[in-house]
């Protein structure tokens, strides 16, 4: 028996943008990934805490909470198959 792999792990850089600018990046980068994938993303904005997991309720995503991290404020997402999709423009409204 093989032993489990680690699943991939990808990094959102959303270093000085706002909760907004950094949805629109999240979102963007995360299209496609496979499910399983981990997501780091790096957030200076203080809303980050509020709106990534209100974000990952919305969406399905998992929020994994903050990582520790020795550059910067680190957060981190388990990308779900079943996710509901959400605006390319506006990734706050979904699309059911």
């Amino acid at each position: 028996m093989n032993p489990p792999t680690d699943p991939a792990v990808r990094t959102v850089d959303g270093s000085g943008l706002l909760c907004v600018t950094l949805l629109l990046r999240l979102r963007k980068e995360i299209d496609g990934v496979p499910p399983g994938t981990i997501v780091h993303v790096i957030a200076t904005d203080p809303a980050a805490p509020i709106d990534l997991p209100a974000w990952c309720h919305l969406t399905g995503h998992t929020w994994l909470g903050r990582q520790p991290s020795g550059s910067g404020t680190v957060y981190a997402i388990r990308v779900t198959a079943a996710a509901t999709p959400v605006d390319q423009q506006r990734p706050w409204i979904t699309r059911r």
